[in-house]
């Protein structure tokens, strides 16, 4: 099968980002059709009245406006004006005391550091002014934990923690990315130093062993999925490093031969792993042929692997 042709027949989204990434090749005009065509589309048209999808911003899920919102990220969608307006109100309207963006209207008194990352991650993609965004990077620097990482249930204190979560560090360090990529400077250097704390907590765990025995922490996180939610997976992992341009680490060859393991005789990826809640729609059938974790792999090759023999085959 020749990789890029078969790429090349997906959703718009896909097409704009093989020929940015895979090809070395811009696409404005491809990009601008995202929000009229396909997958990006169909997410639009979701949207209700009050700007909101699903029944709010945080239920349910992965209906909701936040789990939307991320998809439409991932999308590489230019935003529109009404995405752009219920954006804005969640920053604006649902801070809680803490300074972060609260799951729950109803609780005021703390936030989740999990969701405040990822919602990082499409702020400042989407560009949100600055001064909107202070009082949540001061809440989140406030939440890094010794080891270096980040744990949702750090600040909820009937539950604790002591060691940080690989779901929540991985999904801010997605944030920190976007942060730093687009221009932000507010806090930017002690930003910078996080995100490589960060970083390092996840090779420190190999992306999916523990650091104390060695075992697999959870086999799920060998597993690919796509969306990824709020869930951990090595794939995801090694995106969100190469996102931090950040070179090969001898610490993460174990992950990419996992993944390089579970390619397909066709040449493709899989997902494998499809995280339970209610659909917009599926973009994929669990346990076929994946272009999306098939683009997703082949960038990670082409960052951290770039003489891996796989990427021959998508030469032109």
């Amino acid at each position: 099968m020749n990789l890029i042709q078969w790429l090349l027949e997906g959703d718009v989204s896909i097409q704009f980002q093989v020929y940015r990434d895979l090809l070395n090749e811009e696409r404005p005009d491809l990009q601008k059709r995202i929000e009229f065509e396909g997958f990006g589309k169909r997410l639009l048209l979701k949207q209700q009245p009050d700007g909101h999808w699903g029944g709010g911003y945080y239920h349910y899920k992965w209906i909701n406006t936040h789990y939307t919102l991320l998809e439409i990220r991932r999308l590489n969608m230019i935003p529109n004006k009404n995405v752009l307006r219920i954006t804005n109100t969640i920053v604006d309207d649902y801070k809680t005391n803490d300074g972060g963006i609260t799951p729950n209207p109803q609780v005021w008194e703390f936030s989740d550091v999990c969701v405040n990352g990822m919602l990082l991650f499409c702020m400042c993609n989407f560009r949100i002014d600055e001064k909107k965004l202070e009082s949540v990077i001061d809440f989140i620097i406030a939440q890094q934990l010794h080891d270096g990482g980040f744990n949702c249930n750090y600040n909820y204190k009937k539950y604790g923690a002591k060691h940080s979560s690989l779901h929540s560090t991985v999904s801010l360090i997605e944030g920190f990315n976007e942060f730093i990529e687009n221009g932000y400077t507010y806090k930017i250097d002690e930003i910078k130093k996080i995100r490589e704390e960060a970083i390092e907590f996840i090779l420190m765990h190999k992306l999916f062993k523990s650091d104390y025995t060695g075992d697999i922490i959870n086999k799920k996180f060998l597993m690919l999925s796509y969306p990824p939610r709020w869930k951990y997976d090595i794939l995801r992992a090694l995106e969100a490093m190469m996102g931090a341009r950040i070179e090969y680490d001898p610490r993460m060859e174990e992950a990419i031969e996992v993944i390089l393991k579970k390619r397909r005789k066709d040449g493709s990826w899989p997902v494998q792993n499809k995280h339970a809640g209610k659909v917009h729609f599926d973009m994929e059938k669990t346990g076929g042929p994946s272009r999306w974790n098939t683009l997703r792999v082949l960038r990670v090759l082409l960052h951290f692997k770039p003489g891996n023999p796989i990427l021959g085959e998508i030469q032109t």
